[in-house]
């Protein structure tokens, strides 16, 4: 029966998490009154490693119910959920760390400099549109394998 709930719960969690955080957290942090691109970027880098680790354990709880309750989940909704931990893995495994040295030196930048002067980088590298996709996939994903499985659940 646990498993049931896991299965039928965890990836609206996994979805809202990832919603909050990386579709209106993040944007809005960079307006905020006295925000800098180097003080964000290392909120960010922090925010992220956290979300990630989260990520990852609603991800072992969603899979080891998936195991428990094979019949909840659907061909379509298996495959939702697999590229939904695709994407995690991606995250974890090559964009963030790869973003991580590049935001590091950002940081590290913007506190040798004195005064007033704003350190500027380019935002928009291949890696950090990637990590966007790979959370729009995310955001596609789990909502649906959720539906999907609380519609097998109910049958």
């Amino acid at each position: 029966m646990f498993a049931t709930v896991l299965l039928a719960m965890l990836p609206f969690v996994w979805f809202g998490m990832v919603t909050a955080i990386s579709f209106i957290e993040t944007p809005l942090k960079f307006k905020a009154p006295g925000m800098t691109h180097a003080l964000g970027v290392g909120i960010g880098r922090l925010v992220f490693k956290v979300l990630n680790g989260v990520e990852a354990v609603l991800a072992v709880l969603i899979l080891g119910a998936w195991t428990l309750q094979p019949r909840m989940v659907t061909l379509p909704a298996g495959v939702l959920l697999a590229v939904a931990v695709a994407a995690l893995a991606l995250q974890v495994l090559a964009l963030r760390p790869a973003m991580g040295q590049r935001t590091k030196a950002l940081s590290d930048t913007a506190l040798t400099h004195t005064g007033g002067t704003a350190v500027k980088a380019r935002v928009a590298t291949l890696t950090h549109v990637s990590y966007i996709v790979s959370e729009m996939l995310k955001a596609a994903a789990l909502p649906v394998a959720g539906v999907l499985i609380v519609l097998e659940l109910a049958a």
